[in-house]
């Protein structure tokens, strides 16, 4: 089924296209940055408007376990906030002040030392409300945000690795560090229930997008939810996989567009990825030596693979070098508008 079958045009004037994006950590919130631009809340949108985008939603995993999240989630017995945090300013209508608040983090203060503002407030909330999911409604609200988000999950989930040499190990911190590969993901405990606005979001979106992010550690732990794993193999929206830039020493080394696509394959039951968006922007050399002194490289689309695996690839130039290697989220954002909206 192709994207253009998938999308009905005049529903889409009647009411604008509902996206969906599930990750964490950077890559997460690079893309939320760039698709808020386009978002036209439901009560300011007219036939003229040209921002396609009438709800946009955020499903973010919350595995976290190190730094100022994991001290909050060790410490207040709390869903670890950082990724959600990120989200937040990333959809905020104006990124200046109260963004800025939610991102500073403390650099003195026996206790205070490491921790974000904006995780303390979203801490200190959950305890006011009892409800985590609650909580990050009302900072949402406080920080005027172009979007919805929701945690997959309010479990207390970690993480587990089966590596390739049958070592396991526990936890998000711990897996990263590893440099063995991976040979299988876990979600401890195995099935949690999902947080229910989180699949009605999924139920309804136009555009489902995956990514980018971490593979292990941002993008299939969302999955190993069944309930949003089985919402996402039944919808009919565009299935799209936002591939990342940049191989992750121990998780990814080495790793082409498709292993990371394998890898989601192996791990999800059902279908979840129609087409692939991929980087086909070189990186300069100096940055290039810098990053494989740290163990990573280019991720490469490696086309023939990918056609094998029944997806469509769509490439464009979407990297952009500052001090480190992200993408470009206006770039992204204007292209996934272009192929899964706009045009159809």
């Amino acid at each position: 089924m192709t994207a253009q079958s998938r999308i009905n045009p005049k529903s889409r004037v009647q009411r604008g296209m509902r996206v969906v994006a599930l990750g964490g950590g950077t890559g997460l919130s690079a893309l939320l940055r760039g698709l808020k631009h386009h978002v036209v809340r439901r009560q300011e949108l007219t036939p003229t408007d040209k921002r396609p985008i009438s709800d946009l939603a955020a499903i973010v995993t919350v595995t976290d376990d190190g730094g100022s999240s994991g001290r909050l989630r060790r410490e207040n017995r709390i869903l670890p906030p950082g990724d959600i945090r990120n989200c937040m300013v990333a959809l905020a209508n104006d990124e200046a002040l109260l963004s800025r608040l939610f991102q500073y983090r403390f650099h003195a203060g026996r206790g205070l030392t490491g921790h974000n503002f904006g995780n303390l407030f979203l801490a200190a909330l959950t305890h006011v409300t009892g409800d985590f999911a609650e909580a990050v409604r009302v900072s949402s609200k406080v920080l005027a945000i172009r979007g919805r988000i929701f945690p997959s999950t309010v479990a207390n989930v970690t993480l587990e690795a089966v590596l390739e040499n049958g070592k396991r190990v526990h936890g998000e911190t711990n897996i990263t560090a590893s440099r063995v590969p991976i040979r299988k993901l876990l979600l401890n405990p195995r099935r949690v229930k999902a947080v229910p606005e989180a699949i009605e979001a999924i139920r309804h979106a136009d555009l489902i997008l995956l990514g980018p992010g971490s593979l292990y550690t941002s993008i299939l732990p969302n999955l190993l939810i069944p309930e949003i794993a089985r919402a996402i193999a039944r919808s009919k929206a565009p299935r799209v996989y936002i591939a990342n830039l940049m191989t992750q020493p121990g998780e990814t080394t080495g790793y082409s567009v498709s292993e990371h696509l394998s890898a989601i394959l192996r791990h999800v039951p059902g279908r979840v990825v129609d087409f692939v968006v991929a980087n086909r922007k070189s990186v300069s050399p100096e940055v290039a030596r810098r990053y494989k002194k740290e163990g990573a490289e280019r991720v490469i689309a490696d086309l023939p693979a990918l056609q094998k695996l029944g997806v469509q690839v769509i490439l464009d130039s979407l990297l952009e070098e500052q001090n480190v290697i992200r993408h470009d989220s206006g770039r992204l954002a204007r292209l996934l508008l272009e192929e899964f909206l706009i045009s159809r």
